[in-house]
């Protein structure tokens, strides 16, 4: 279980916080400087990904047969509703997945590495060339995973990564699995959805394979994080219960087609609270098309680490995001853009701070990564950034614009995520 997800609703614990540098390319690299600047304890907000379930848990042994198909009597009694909600689990439960994450550990018996299972998560299939669609946090520092299809003889097949976007948490993986044993799931739209209407849920919680929950769609518009710290935007929010090992399940409308796929919940317990988090299906389309087509997802970057801003917030830098680092040579550099350091004397001079790209005020780093996602990489962006610079002992504030060269980060690189 993961918990840097974070929810715009807060928590009413308060802990002390330790610094947390962020950059703008995906990677997960701290500045040095960040351990020399104390915070203040500050909220913490608390959102657990739908991770693959728990060690604890590896003891449940998922069913091997397909769902169990109603006959016409059996229904007699029941009403529409019902009727219609078990034909579309029905329909849909052959193109949700389970799937298996093994890691290599070592064997503290022998000299030896062994392979083991370290959790479980969903996903769906997607079309019929064996593409699998789930959470890149599923598969994350795993050696290779195993998919299985509800089929009667339950066929397992080893997956191999085709991309990953982990600022938008979506993975691509493979199977080499007959045509007549693939469903791809019907894939619906997100646009257009509204607060209220029917909501369905297929995944693997607990390791419980093909585990069909209902609700409603509880809000639109939601913002949760990425697990490297990039915002996802129009995120679905729903009561359908969700839990670990749901990463990767389909949410389904009342039709049976995809209109998001589950991620994250928003509990103090780890467990369901009612309300879950789905990436919708009009952003999963664009990604996993790029995927499959290009192996990865080029955005434009600044190239800079910067502060995270609930810990600027803690330092007194009430909107902008701090840069903290800049590399010498970048186009950034070259542009003017001052990090954060330590001078001789041990003491720590402010960088520049990043008011504005563009037309778009930013507030925080979310603000800083939407901003961003409207260029390409190579394009001029003119920057407005907030400096403090010492004269005559004096300290002066004034505000500059600078003209930035976009880098290209290419979030793909199969060694990292995903080792064969």
């Amino acid at each position: 279980m993961s918990s840097y997800l974070q929810s715009k609703r807060q928590s009413p614990t308060d802990h002390d916080c330790k610094i947390i540098g962020r950059n703008d390319n995906d990677d997960d690299l701290n500045n040095d400087l960040q351990d020399s600047i104390i915070s203040k304890p500050t909220t913490k907000r608390r959102k657990i990904l739908l991770s693959s379930a728990a060690a604890f848990i590896t003891t449940i042994i998922a069913s091997s047969g397909t769902p169990k198909v109603a006959e016409a009597s059996s229904l007699a009694g029941l009403e529409d509703t019902e009727k219609r909600r078990i034909e579309v689990f029905q329909r849909n439960a052959p193109s949700v997945v389970y799937i298996d994450v093994i890691a290599e550990r070592q064997d503290v018996f022998s000299p030896n590495a062994v392979d083991e299972r370290i959790g479980t998560g969903s996903g769906f299939v997607w079309d019929k060339d064996g593409h699998i669609v789930t959470n890149f946090h599923v598969v994350r520092n795993s050696k290779f995973a195993q998919v299985a299809l509800i089929t009667p003889r339950r066929n397992i097949f080893k997956a191999r990564i085709i991309g990953v976007d982990p600022g938008k948490d979506i993975a691509v993986l493979k199977i080499d699995a007959p045509e007549e044993i693939l469903y791809p799931i019907q894939v619906g739209k997100s646009l257009g959805l509204i607060v209220g209407q029917t909501a369905l849920a297929i995944g693997n919680p607990f390791g419980l394979d093909h585990t069909l929950t209902s609700g409603v769609i509880s809000g639109l518009g939601r913002e949760v994080k990425s697990p490297i710290g990039r915002p996802i935007t129009n995120v679905i929010q729903t009561d359908a219960a969700i839990n670990p090992g749901n990463s990767g399940g389909v949410l389904l409308d009342s039709g049976g087609k995809l209109i998001g796929m589950n991620t994250a919940i928003y509990s103090p317990t780890g467990a369901s609270a009612g309300i879950g988090f789905a990436i919708p299906i009009d952003t999963i389309k664009y990604i996993v098309n790029t995927l499959i087509k290009d192996g990865k997802v080029v955005r434009s970057i600044l190239g800079i680490s910067f502060l995270e801003s609930k810990q600027a917030q803690a330092l007194g830098i009430g909107r902008g995001v701090l840069v903290l680092g800049v590399p010498a040579g970048s186009p950034a550099a070259k542009a003017g853009l001052r990090g954060t350091k330590r001078t001789e004397t041990g003491l720590v001079e402010i960088g520049d701070i990043i008011v504005q790209v563009g037309d778009v005020m930013i507030e925080t780093e979310a603000n800083l990564f939407q901003a961003l996602e409207t260029y390409k990489p190579g394009d001029v962006a003119s920057v407005k950034v907030s400096r403090i610079d010492a004269v005559d002992d004096k300290l002066l504030q004034r505000e500059l614009i600078l003209k930035i060269e976009l880098q290209s980060s290419e979030v793909f690189e199969d060694a990292r995520y995903f080792k064969e």
